[in-house]
């Protein structure tokens, strides 16, 4: 049950926080920033108000979501953190002396309160609400595009290979501190057998527990408690060999990736205003509209967008018209004349089409004509074509090759290659680095160069906190610097 207020606090220890959390901490500076209010608001309709013992109240919990991704730590050391950090008991609005959660309530919190909740849009529109409330950006925006990929946690291997892994991981932190306890762990498990790692893990786990020394060592018990939680992920998920929403994205010929995209609107004071998670092989362009869309809803006014040559397709160059807002993209000739509803998507990274399954092209022709247009033609391994469980309407029974053509019109985007050659065009461009310097904010300080979750559901909480939490630092630089 869901309490409709909250009950005072009576600590006489309360006013040591006055003493141990500085004003210019940063979690002070959030909580005197931000009213999590809207969490609960955003949250009550998921709990009970009639029955039932009495919840955690729902901002406390995602404030430990928050920490979470601020700090990079694993449910258990984020709660166990919370025990003496005073900084964090501030912040979570806790007395001194309360006891803390039990770090199940957090996994509980993600997949049962979190459902049917839009959060990366919500947390997004609050802080840009908060940055226009401050002055920090200005409302006739120029918005800058890219996406930057996520790893899944499983990345292109087997549930069980991830597992051991993580348990090899284990096993390297204690033998840095006792050896011996190799003659105490089980045999090692099947290569590729989810049941049997999962067995093997939770063995490893016991043994370790009954070695106190041991166990309470820090290095020991991070990489424990990140066992534990890939050990509970498979436990409770299917039964599959791996990340079951994850796909293969290409970025570049030879260089590809097992996971998700993330899709980001910047603006030129370094906040992200829009998002969009999709699974790893979805091509940037498309996102383009809804990026736009979203950044209006958050309350901008978009003047222009600035992104790489992936945004330089027809159907934004029409969008842009539409919009009137200027589109500072690169053209493409293949982007720019990209065929529709045919499944296949353009990757510009390796320069080659994507078929509908997710399989790159293994080449391309061009063939060029006299008084006609030119043609690409893309190969794609007929093998993979056989076995395709999309082949239907696709691959012909029987066919020794399977190519995809593309007819080269470059005379269609005269006006676009124009603007290429302004001074303003050229001006706006030289702000996209921005954005590169924030994707590595978000994956080298934050985790987000790998999923913590499997699942598109746990990538777009994961991108929801992780970006409210890049944004406030944001803000706050911001704000110190006024």
């Amino acid at each position: 049950m869901l309490q409709t207020q909250e009950s005072l606090s009576f600590s006489p220890y309360k006013s040591l926080y006055d003493i141990v959390v500085e004003e210019d901490h940063e979690l002070r500076q959030i909580n005197d920033l931000v009213d999590f209010s809207f969490i609960y608001k955003e949250l009550e309709d998921n709990y009970c108000l009639t029955n039932g013992r009495n919840a955690i109240c729902p901002i406390r919990m995602f404030k430990y979501i928050l920490l979470k991704r601020m700090y990079k730590l694993s449910d258990a050391d984020v709660v166990n953190r919370s025990k003496y950090d005073m900084s964090f008991k501030y912040f979570l609005g806790m007395d001194p002396e309360e006891p803390v959660i039990d770090p199940s309530s957090l996994t509980h919190f993600r997949k049962l309160r979190l459902k049917d909740i839009n959060l990366l849009d919500l947390l997004i529109e609050k802080t840009t609400e908060i940055a226009i409330e401050h002055g920090l950006i200005e409302i006739k925006a120029a918005l800058i595009v890219d996406s930057t990929h996520s790893h899944s946690r499983y990345r292109s291997r087997s549930a069980a290979q991830y597992l051991n892994e993580q348990a090899k991981a284990v096993r390297k932190a204690t033998y840095e501190f006792d050896e011996s306890l190799k003659e105490k762990y089980p045999e090692k498990p099947a290569e590729n057998d989810v049941k049997e790692s999962v067995a093997y893990c939770e063995k490893l786990i016991d043994v370790i527990e009954k070695e106190e020394e041991i166990r309470e060592i820090p290095a020991v018990q991070e990489k424990m408690n990140y066992l534990k939680e890939v050990v509970v992920d498979c436990k409770e998920g299917a039964e599959v060999s791996n990340d079951p929403d994850a796909r293969i994205g290409h970025k570049s010929e030879d260089t590809s990736f097992f996971g998700y995209k993330t899709h980001l609107a910047m603006t030129k004071e370094r906040l992200i205003v829009a998002a969009k998670v999709t699974s790893g092989e979805k091509s940037d362009g498309k996102y383009l509209e809804e990026l736009v869309e979203k950044s209006e809803q958050a309350g901008l006014e978009v003047e222009a967008v600035i992104g790489d040559t992936a945004y330089s397709g027809k159907d934004n160059l029409i969008l842009a018209k539409e919009k009137e807002f200027q589109l500072v993209s690169k053209l493409h000739p293949i982007l720019t004349n990209e065929r529709k509803d045919t499944g296949f998507e353009f990757n510009k990274d390796a320069d080659l089409y994507v078929c509908p399954a997710g399989h790159l092209a293994t080449g391309k022709r061009t063939t060029k004509r006299k008084d006609r247009n030119s043609e690409v033609q893309y190969r794609f391994d007929i093998e993979k074509c056989k076995v395709c469980p999309l082949r239907e309407g696709c691959y012909k029974e029987g066919a020794k090759s399977k190519t995809y053509t593309v007819t080269l019109k470059s005379t269609e985007h005269k006006e676009q290659e124009a603007f290429q050659e302004t001074e303003v065009f050229q001006e706006l461009a030289r702000d996209r680095y921005m954005i590169e310097a924030k994707n590595s904010e978000l994956k080298n300080r934050h985790g987000y160069d790998k999923a913590t979750d499997s699942g598109l559901f746990g990538m777009e909480i994961q991108g929801a906190t992780t970006i409210f939490a890049v944004n406030l630092k944001r803000i706050m630089k911001l704000i110190n610097q006024k």
